[in-house]
């Protein structure tokens, strides 16, 4: 019987298996993400199945948030592995208008979810005007003020 054979076709399955392509069977893999915005919060979710809730670490450095976790093989004799075992990490930077003091996370059915909310200084307002006084460059007074310009 005859082969026909394409010696790219299998650099091409050895590179994607080192570089973690879907699809493939060993090498780094991602966690897959979802984020989106509810009132006045941020919310990630990342897909972390099978990965116990104590090897989950969560560092935040200036605004960078580094998500790492460890899913280990229970089994020393696999005939057959498909899913993704060792280290996953992910790094994610985060925008100044966030309160990165404040962020939240809990994890369930292999999901970890954090919660970001928007920092006070980023969220909308209003602000009064008044027509009872001018300020000058050195008043800090809360109360209403004045805007005085040159139409140019």
């Amino acid at each position: 019987m005859l082969v026909r054979s394409d010696p790219f076709r299998e650099f091409d399955r050895v590179f994607a298996q080192l570089v973690g392509a879907p699809g493939t069977t060993s090498g780094p893999s991602s966690m897959a993400v979802d984020a989106w915005r509810e009132g006045d919060a941020f919310f990630l979710a990342l897909d972390l199945p099978g990965v116990s809730a104590d090897s989950i670490d969560l560092d935040i450095d200036r605004n960078v948030l580094s998500v790492r976790a460890e899913r280990t093989v229970k089994h020393e004799n696999m005939v057959l592995t498909e899913r993704h075992s060792g280290t996953f990490s992910r790094q994610f930077i985060l925008g100044d208008m966030l309160d990165l003091d404040q962020i939240k996370a809990s994890y369930e059915a292999g999901v970890l979810t954090l919660r970001i909310p928007v920092a006070e200084r980023a969220k909308p307002r209003k602000i009064t005007v008044s027509s009872e006084h001018t300020l000058s460059a050195g008043d800090s007074s809360d109360e209403g003020r004045v805007l005085e310009g040159t139409a140019t």
